[in-house]
């Protein structure tokens, strides 16, 4: 198995991210500019804010890998406008095709600038539980972006996946190995890994956080999410980490803010209820561990009510 002796970057403490930075890459739709995470492996790291129109919806992660045989980008992005800043950036890197786009789950973010891409004939490919939550819901959710975007929302459609896969798809490309993977349900309905086993990295998704505070939506079904985290995310003995938001890292900090974060959640529930405590009173347990996450105030509260809600007829 090849391993990179020097990754280029390689983040293996927390590293302090904040709302209230300013955009990164003045000039272009992108929150920041891509960096190279490994040889041959790019990221445009997004904002740890909410999307909002000062970052044009870039708050969560576009990556794209250059096999030497094309380029496979891992999520369509938030916007239009926002994929195509993103192939200007590969176009800057090399001349090697688009081939495909992989969406990491059926999310805004993961998939509106799937139009961008469709319009560039490159194939597109999700989970089938992602493509029928776009099939849903892809309307809602870009109504819900030409909100906060605006102008910015210009030119974007709701462009369906062309191809889906279940388990696994495997993709030999130029010098690469690529396992598109769904390990088990977890953060959301389709979400999808990236696993380069050479390289000992994997584009992990929505299945890792750790600068911001993860969101616990009214599907995520916490017990399965830390499961699969057991089971299938920790095993695959990923080195390097790209999580669905924030920077590049390693698989004891996203252990830390999200499997550890979930079992806490629910030890801090469990204990609550042993306590006969109501709902009301949950929504304000102690997560103060957490509390110097970005997105912590708009989601802690919120996460330990649908906590308790799981969890009070177990």
């Amino acid at each position: 198995m090849m391993r990179w002796l020097v990754p280029l970057v390689v983040v293996a403490l927390p590293v302090a991210a904040s709302e209230d930075i300013a955009d990164q890459y003045p000039g272009s739709p992108l929150y920041s500019k891509p960096i190279e995470v490994i040889p041959h492996v790019w990221s445009a790291i997004g904002a740890t804010a909410p999307p909002t129109y000062e970052n044009t919806g870039h708050n969560n992660n576009l990556s794209f890998i250059v096999t030497g045989d094309g380029v496979i980008v891992i999520n369509g992005g938030a916007a239009y406008i926002l994929a195509r800043a993103l192939h200007e950036e590969i176009k800057a890197v090399t001349d090697q095709p688009v081939k495909l786009v992989i969406d990491e789950n059926g999310q805004g973010h993961a998939m509106l600038g799937n139009s961008y891409w469709a319009e560039q004939g490159v194939p597109i490919l999700a989970h089938v539980d992602a493509a029928h939550e776009i099939a849903e819901r892809g309307n809602r959710i870009l109504e819900g972006m030409k909100r906060y975007n605006q102008d910015k929302a210009a030119g974007t459609f709701v462009a369906q996946p062309t191809e889906t896969f279940e388990d696994q798809r495997i993709i030999e490309m130029g010098r690469f190995r690529i396992e598109v993977l769904h390990l088990g349900p977890a953060h959301g309905p389709g979400d999808t890994q990236v696993w380069l086993p050479e390289q000992g990295l994997v584009i992990a998704g929505d299945m890792a956080f750790h600068q911001r505070m993860l969101p616990i939506f009214e599907g995520t079904i916490v017990l399965d999410w830390i499961e699969t985290w057991d089971t299938a995310f920790e095993p695959l003995g990923a080195t390097y980490v790209i999580p669905g938001h924030g920077t590049p890292t390693n698989m004891d900090q996203v252990r830390r803010y999200t499997r550890d974060y979930l079992v806490y959640l629910r030890e801090q529930i469990g204990a609550h209820l042993e306590n006969d405590g109501n709902l009301a009173e949950a929504y304000y347990i102690d997560q103060s561990p957490y509390v110097h996450l970005d997105t912590f105030e708009e989601l802690a509260t919120r996460n330990a009510g649908r906590v308790y809600e799981q969890m009070e007829f177990e």
